[in-house]
């Protein structure tokens, strides 16, 4: 069964807990399974890459990692 989540791709929030507290950004893709949000800027990680085609020399990339949707509201415009 399909949760309902209050935010939506596109929206404005804030993140009210973590590293992160008090950013205010636009939420990048929501995850209903885990009940997390992506936001744009914040928590953001390491990745290591290996070397392909498009990337020769690998070594690390930035991405950021989902939030737990409890830790995040919506702000108005």
């Amino acid at each position: 069964m399909a949760i309902k989540m209050k935010i939506k791709k596109g929206d404005k929030v804030q993140v009210i807990a973590g590293d992160d507290k008090g950013t205010t950004a636009e939420v990048l893709r929501v995850i209903t399974k885990k009940q997390a949000v992506i936001v744009a800027g914040c928590k953001i990680a390491k990745k290591a890459v290996k070397p392909s085609e498009e990337n020769k020399e690998g070594g690390f990339d930035s991405k950021e990692m989902p939030i737990h949707i409890s830790n995040v509201k919506k702000v108005e415009d």
